[in-house]
């Protein structure tokens, strides 16, 4: 496989904290590379230095002639007014191929993408869709290497789903940063941990996240084998170098410098083995109360902003119970946990909580966290100690529990970054003993150590949970039973995420038929009336044909996205600016057959 580009001893450091150094990798045709690592090791730093977009305090990046580098940030930022379209256009306006006009680009990479409504506004599309779009701005410029920094954050479960298909059926190389196991067991060929754990910075495997993780655990057990090996004969060296002056005199100075190396070795290796133990401490408090049925909802509905969101909702929660609760964007799941909170009353149906019950919620939306506060004020409102368990804990010792530094307390919440912000907010739950705890995905931004930690402390926890959350891995660990919303008032249990995902998929492909079929009907409602009359032998033989010429334009459709997607291709430019025309005219021929089918139609029915 050949190599589009290779990176060899890169370091950076800010004037605060060294970020990563001598942090050697390659990237070769199709791979498709996993970037794990704590929160701060340099992830995005990494990406965007190999992006071209920041420069390495050292080191050196060798890309091959001709390899187009594009990154996507995390976030997705369009200008104001912005449609797919427009979007698309300025994406491509610094663009100097001219093998085909921009608009044409630009509508066959919104169309691959699944866009129907080019000139939607930006600002009314969902997270989903955001993330498609910030694709097409990337994938217009066709890519050699795509580069993507948290791409499923903020994403709902069906956008991961679609993000992990784009992944896996790409014929580019790829590099992306992420957390989500599940989306790096299903599409990863290697993964790249950037841990200070790691001699040069660095873990890579081969394989998907289960050899990842398999290799790991045996690498650094290796490794802690090895600082036993050294410590005793650092012990060793230490006895000799205490002798008495006979044994100084007989000294040899090879050995003594071969003893500095070996305790400077030790160092470093111990140093190595405690980086993975520098992790987050998450444990919540319970009230350990007896009672059976926390909360009741019976025949619940709610309506938001003229939207019916779900209707005759029953649940019972009871301790130890840990539902997942499932839905698209939009369907309800956080207004459901609001109405759980108290927060909110349904239109109808009601919602009885156990006496004194305690509730304690995680929000996404982050409304909690005051930017302008220190972490101090956040994390200790009052004085310099906060009460856990009964005990009482200075504000150090709690910072340091969820890997702040003393240094750090000074610094407002804004300036945190995403993951310590979570943190925070996590750090503020476990000051408070709950019966219920409503999870609003609390993954968003943690690392994989973090992740660990709090499906561990969720699966201790006695209480019962409502967890909402991308992260398919952590659901499957963590959910005893899954409750899934539709986005047409419906809910329903499933005792799977499969048997979840496996209804959503059925009445995706029941939607697109009964589209399909209905398309005609409604655009002849929506053409002129025309004089209702008989067909000509030609018109009717025409209608009879029609649905078989459909197929076949569509399935020349298929054939030339596929031949555009051949990386090949593009090394015959006059052939790919042919095949690129074909595939617009090819789109434009289904588009007017479809009329005609409606044309045709109203005809027959007078309609």
């Amino acid at each position: 496989m050949a190599t589009l580009l290779s990176a060899t001893d890169l370091s950076k450091a800010y004037p605060a904290k060294s970020l990563f150094e001598g942090v050697s990798m390659h990237v070769g045709e199709r791979d498709r590379i996993g970037l794990v690592g704590p929160n701060g090791a340099g992830k995005s730093t990494l990406l965007k230095i190999l992006a071209e977009i920041e420069t390495p305090d050292s080191g050196e990046i060798i890309s091959r002639r001709g390899t187009r580098l594009v990154y996507i940030a995390q976030d997705d930022f369009f200008a104001d007014g912005a449609t797919p379209m427009s979007a698309v256009m300025e994406a491509l306006s610094q663009d100097d191929d001219h093998r085909l006009d921009a608009q044409t680009r630009a509508a066959i990479t919104l169309s691959k993408l699944g866009f129907e409504d080019f000139d939607q506004p930006v600002h009314t599309l969902s997270g989903g869709w955001r993330k498609r779009l910030s694709l097409a701005c990337a994938l217009v410029h066709e890519p050699n290497v795509l580069m993507l920094d948290e791409p499923t954050n903020h994403l709902d479960l069906v956008g991961v789903l679609w993000l992990e298909a784009f992944v896996k059926q790409s014929q580019m190389a790829m590099i992306y940063i992420t957390h989500d196991r599940m989306f790096l067991e299903n599409t990863a060929s290697r993964i790249i941990e950037l841990s200070p754990a790691y001699p040069g910075g660095t873990f890579e495997v081969d394989g998907n996240y289960s050899d990842f993780v398999r290799r790991k655990e045996a690498f650094l057990e290796a490794q802690f084998t090895a600082q036993s090996a050294i410590a005793s004969k650092v012990r060793r060296d230490t006895a000799w170098l205490l002798q008495g002056i006979q044994g100084r005199q007989t000294r040899n100075k090879t050995q003594v410098v071969d003893a500095a190396t070996r305790r400077a070795e030790l160092k470093a290796t111990r140093e190595r083995n405690e980086a993975p133990s520098r992790t987050t401490k998450i444990d919540f408090q319970a009230t350990e109360r007896k009672t059976k049925n926390l909360l009741t909802l019976h025949n619940v509905s709610k309506s938001m902003g003229g939207k019916h969101l779900f209707e005759s909702v029953n649940l019972v929660l009871t301790p130890g119970q840990r539902i997942g609760l499932l839905g698209v964007n939009g369907a309800g799941k956080t207004t459901l946990l609001r109405i759980l909170s108290g927060e909110l009353q349904p239109d109808m149906g009601t919602v009885k909580p156990a006496a004194e019950l305690r509730v304690v919620t995680f929000s996404q939306h982050r409304q909690s966290l005051v930017a302008t506060q220190t972490l101090h004020e956040a994390l200790c409102p009052v004085g310099d100690h906060v009460e856990y368990r009964g005990d009482s804990v200075h504000v150090i010792g709690w910072a340091r529990r969820f890997l702040f530094a003393a240094e750090q307390l000074t610094s407002t919440v804004g300036n945190l970054s995403g993951g310590e912000q979570a943190r925070v907010l996590i750090a503020n739950l476990m000051l408070e003993p709950a019966d219920v705890l409503l999870l609003d995905e609390p993954t968003n931004d943690l690392d994989i150590p973090s992740l660990e930690v709090l499906e561990q402390a969720l699966l201790e926890f006695p209480g019962a949970i409502v967890l909402i959350t991308h992260d398919r891995f952590m659901l499957e660990r963590i959910a005893t039973e899954y409750l899934g919303l539709n986005d047409s008032g419906g809910a329903k249990e499933y005792m799977s995420y499969e048997k979840w995902n496996e209804a959503r998929v059925k009445a995706i492909a029941s939607a697109a038929t009964s589209k399909r079929t209905s398309a005609p009907q409604k655009e002849s409602r929506a053409a002129s009336k025309p004089a209702s009359r008989r067909l000509t032998y030609k018109e009717q033989r025409e209608l009879e044909n029609i649905e078989e010429t459909i197929l076949h334009a569509e399935a020349d459709v298929e054939r030339l996205e596929t031949m555009v997607s051949d990386t090949a291709l593009m090394s015959d430019h006059k052939r790919a600016a042919e095949v690129y025309s074909e595939l617009a005219a090819a789109h434009q021929c289904v588009t007017d057959l479809y009329d005609r089918w409606a044309e045709l139609s109203a005809m027959t029915s007078g309609m």
